[in-house]
């Protein structure tokens, strides 16, 4: 069954291009017709597009491996802090830090930092620090946390990038592009499509439609992460019932033993009576 259909991608604008005068001819497949000087986007081929890359990132977060969400636009901002951070993917959603994945581990130093500030505040270090010095440690915090506050948990490379709009977030595609790690991306008429691996034909500025998009993409992870959570419980229990499987037949073997033990006692006992 089908995640989305004509009709909801329709009512949520989702098929509004740009004007024709700015458009990338790489979208051409995707462009159903040019209506006032605007392109249309062909919503049937954004219905099976949006299939595609649900079921990809579905089976990204059923193997436990996270999804970098990437919108820095003012539109999508709340939409990517709300949805996504509600299934508990990363996402940035302030300016892309050049080096972000190609510099990965200098970035995981900018949180270790942060992780150490607030060992600080914790440890009652903090407290002892002159005035100065604590203006200093906070204002350095809060401008870490802008950048970075988002992505903390995320101890290694990102297994895929969800983007929006690649024509703004197109450091962040390169860097993608270098490392080898597929990107999924909501691209408009005036972007070019050619280094998204899994091409969502759509109007990545209109807030109804970027927010349909990222529900589609957040309920179809949240499915991943569903179906990891019940394999996970059922290996579990397969564990604990071979484990006790075991535990049976090892008791069962110690009882047979002293069985055996227990009749050879009353064999030699019946021997000596003999004798």
């Amino acid at each position: 069954m089908s995640r989305t259909n004509f009709d909801e991608l329709l009512d949520a604008g989702v098929h509004f291009g740009h004007l024709k005068r700015k458009w990338n001819p790489s979208m051409a497949p995707y462009i159903f017709m040019e209506r006032n000087g605007i392109h249309i986007i062909d919503l049937h081929k954004t219905v099976v597009k949006i299939d595609e890359a649900a079921n990809a990132l579905a089976q990204i977060a059923k193997s436990g491996r996270k999804i970098l969400f990437v919108a820095t636009k003012k539109q999508a901002k709340e939409i990517i802090t709300e949805k996504v951070g509600s299934v508990g993917m990363p996402y940035i959603t302030e300016r892309w830090a050049g080096g972000m994945l190609t510099n990965f581990p200098t970035i995981r130093k900018a949180i270790k930092k942060m992780t150490s500030i607030d060992k600080m505040t914790n440890d009652g270090t903090f407290s002892v620090l002159s005035k100065r010095e604590k203006l200093q440690i906070t204002r350095q915090r809060a401008k870490l946390d802008k950048m970075l506050g988002s992505i903390v948990d995320m101890t290694r490379l990102p297994a895929a990038l969800f983007i929006v709009d690649v024509a703004k977030e197109n450091i962040a595609v390169k860097e993608a592009k270098r490392l080898g790690i597929p990107v999924f991306a909501m691209v408009d008429t005036n972007s070019n499509p050619k280094d998204v691996d899994f091409v969502i034909p759509a109007n990545d500025d209109a807030t109804k439609s970027i927010e349909l998009v990222i529900e589609i993409m957040t309920k179809a992870i949240a499915e991943g992460l569903s179906e990891r959570k019940a394999e996970r419980k059922l290996e579990a229990e397969k564990k604990e019932k071979k484990a006790a499987a075991s535990k049976a037949r090892k008791s069962s073997a110690k009882k047979e033993d002293a069985a055996e033990v227990e009749a050879g006692d009353d064999d030699d006992a019946s021997e000596e009576v003999s004798e």
